[in-house]
């Protein structure tokens, strides 16, 4: 008996060493793969550590390259925005069309050709015009203030005819004023003289005046009308950016004499050297001779008076004057001969008819 129970506990002892060996085992296999897979983890990380490794080496030799051709070409060329210009408001282009300033120009009925083709190339020449059909001749002049604030314009250019062979010139501000008058004299069409230079429709012109318009005080109020009237304003819708062109006044002989020029280079590569540019005339060409300045808009005290002017009809008069001089003098003459004819003649004689 006690071998029998000492047979059952080998058994029994044996069984347990198997059931905790197979046990130790499996955890033994557990570990292994565990340890397989831990170690293909590590080799992907590894992998793609070298993957990262490799792009951000590739970055920055791309980066130092392109650090050495920046400093390359700054070393040439210096820096580009040292002070940092391209960021200050205050030096920024200003696209905004702030002066607003617009100019009603037309003309009345019974105008010549020669007359509607001066208003035409005025036209021509200002890119922030308006126009308006012919005014009427009966109609009053206070009428064209109501037609500028219909066509929001603040300046006007009024071409007036008379008799079908004299031309006048109304400039004036509305409708404040002041407004001045001239008579056209002289005119000269673009068609008509037919000049080389030419300029592009649009284009924003330079006033020029003379030195006598900076020392007589009527001539700068007339200067300060015509750059109203005449100055296209910065950045307007219909004007283009470039200035190709200069308008001319000059004072001589009490008149004001006018004139349009094309500016171009002497060479191709000269275009942006002011000191080597060359006047070439476009036309028209006209004579205004200044008669009165009136304080308001086509009404209103005279500011000034030309005392030197001489009207178109009185001028005329003179001419007949002058024209029928000759018949006068001959008439004269002829008066002058029957007076001596009658002074010189001989008395009758008494004896005269004693030997018939």
């Amino acid at each position: 008996m006690k071998k029998k129970n000492q047979k059952n506990k080998r058994l029994n002892s044996g069984g347990a060493d198997d059931g905790q060996g197979q046990k130790q085992k499996a955890r033994k296999a557990g570990k292994a793969i565990d340890s397989d897979d831990d170690l293909g983890q590590d080799a992907q990380v590894t992998a793609a550590e070298l993957d990262l490794d490799a792009l951000k080496a590739q970055a920055e030799e791309e980066q130092e390259l392109q650090d050495e051709d920046q400093s390359a070409e700054v070393e040439k060329t210096g820096p580009a925005d040292p002070y940092l210009l391209a960021d200050a408001t205050y030096i920024q282009k200003d696209t905004r069309w702030k002066n607003k300033q617009r100019t009603l120009v037309f003309c009345s009925r019974g105008v010549t050709a020669r007359f509607r083709h001066l208003c035409d190339d005025i036209r021509k020449m200002l890119p922030h015009h308006k126009s308006e059909p012919k005014f009427e001749k009966r109609s009053n002049f206070n009428e064209i203030n109501e037609v500028c604030e219909l066509k929001n314009c603040n300046n006007v250019i009024f071409f007036e005819a008379r008799k079908r062979e004299d031309l006048y010139l109304w400039v004036g501000r509305v409708p404040s004023g002041p407004t001045m008058k001239f008579q056209v004299l002289n005119i000269h069409t673009t068609e008509e003289v037919k000049l080389a230079g030419n300029c592009l429709l649009g284009s924003r012109p330079i006033l020029h005046f003379d030195k006598n318009f900076e020392h007589l005080s009527f001539l700068r109020l007339i200067k300060g009308l015509f750059v109203q009237a005449f100055g296209t304003p910065r950045n307007h819708p219909k004007s283009k950016p470039f200035h190709d062109h200069v308008m001319c006044f000059y004072w001589l002989d009490k008149k004001i004499w006018f004139r349009h020029y094309q500016i171009t280079p002497e060479t191709p590569d000269n275009q942006n050297d002011p000191e080597k540019q060359v006047l070439t005339e476009i036309g028209p060409r006209f004579v205004l001779d200044p008669i009165r300045i009136f304080s308001g808009s086509f009404q209103g005290q005279t500011l000034y008076q030309n005392p030197h002017y001489m009207s178109p009809t009185a001028l005329r008069v003179q001419a007949k004057k002058l024209l029928r001089g000759p018949y006068v003098k001959k008439l004269e003459e002829k008066e002058d001969k029957k007076r001596r004819t009658e002074e010189n003649k001989l008395p009758e004689d008494p004896l005269e008819e004693a030997f018939v």
